[in-house]
């Protein structure tokens, strides 16, 4: 600091009082002048990719962003984001394979990117088709064909196609705290819904693949040094039927079913992934979940920028049985079954 001018010390006050409040004044602004640009933090970057089980779907309520990605505020990634205060950039979208992810999603990732969650490899097996087969009524339906070529697409073909997707994420976030998040099983043994048909052997076929597709994701998962969420245990006694479900069951919308409901995701996925992806294991609050809900905004302004390459994914859609098509009754003609008295019976 230059020395005090005469001119400079009458304006001071002339006095050594004076003298020193200038020399205070002049220090303490030199002091806090670089400090000016560190008070503003920066919110970690959050990723989050992959389909529906990530996006929300189920939760029946979904970001104005212009798609068909159905992105919820309810959906675990807005909730951890919310509670932690992490920049979500929300990717995930309904009806997502491997190959959307690739190439709409994957360029959210950077150098900067310290989270990353990912839900994916369930429509490249194509399960809600293999669900589509089994709720019909056994007479009509192959569903352990339909089990079996999933199967085999999860055993023989998934692993490569994985490990090429996780390669990708991790040359792109050198750094960041990747978790794979998995499936639960989605049946308990029976079915109580009124217009499906899943026998118990069903269910439980069903539920295998769900566990056979887990060990795929975590195989693949470790060999990457990611992390792994299986949802398991976590959603054991809440799948469709039990009480209370955090799955759907048919639903109305259609697209709502066999998909995590609001509670799927605050007190099923959104413990299980925190604890993995920030190390502390998060509850969804009513503060949180009105944090997360005011976000809606900002994230629907800021994913309606992908719309035009999140519009090239297609929706991966339960259907349920139609009793009264023309492929239904041939197969109750092939049966040997009076269609019209089978419905009157169920």
């Amino acid at each position: 600091m230059r020395p005090l001018s005469r001119a400079r010390l009458a304006r001071a006050g002339g006095t050594p009082a004076g003298v020193l409040a200038a020399a205070a004044l002049v220090t303490l602004s030199t002091l806090l002048a670089p400090l000016a640009p560190a008070q503003a933090a920066v919110a970690p970057s959050y990723v989050a990719l992959g389909d529906s089980y990530s996006s929300g779907t189920g939760t029946r309520s979904y970001l104005n962003d212009g798609t068909s990605c159905q992105r919820s505020t309810y959906a675990y990634p807005s909730l951890i984001a919310a509670a932690r205060g992490y920049a979500l950039n929300f990717r995930a979208c309904s009806g997502a394979k491997i190959p959307d992810v690739t190439n709409t999603q994957l360029s959210a990732l950077s150098t900067a990117t310290k989270y990353v969650t990912i839900s994916v490899g369930g429509n490249d097996a194509g399960f809600a088709d293999v669900l589509t087969e089994c709720a019909q009524p056994g007479w009509a339906s192959n569903c352990d064909g339909a089990i079996n070529t999933a199967q085999a697409y999860i055993t023989n073909t998934l692993p490569s196609a994985l490990s090429t997707l996780y390669a990708a994420i991790r040359s792109r976030a050198t750094t960041a705290k990747v978790v794979v998040v998995g499936y639960p099983r989605v049946f308990m043994g029976e079915d109580c819904n009124a217009f499906t048909w899943f026998s118990p052997a069903e269910e439980t076929r069903l539920n295998a693949t769900a566990d056979l597709l887990n060990s795929k994701l975590s195989s693949a998962a470790a060999a990457k040094g990611f992390a792994f969420a299986n949802p398991t245990s976590r959603f054991t006694g809440h799948a469709v039927c039990d009480d209370p479900e955090w799955l759907n069951g048919l639903s109305n919308p259609v697209s709502e079913s066999y998909h995590p409901n609001r509670l799927g995701h605050s007190s099923g996925y959104t413990p299980l992934v925190s604890a993995l992806l920030t190390g502390a294991t998060l509850t969804a609050s009513a503060a949180t979940l009105r944090t997360a809900a005011a976000s809606g905004p900002a994230l629907a302004a800021q994913q309606r920028e992908y719309a035009a390459a999140d519009r090239s994914i297609r929706p991966q859609v339960f259907r349920a049985p139609d009793l009264t098509s023309h492929r239904m009754r041939v197969a109750a003609q092939r049966a040997g079954i009076d269609l019209d008295r089978w419905i009157a019976r169920h």
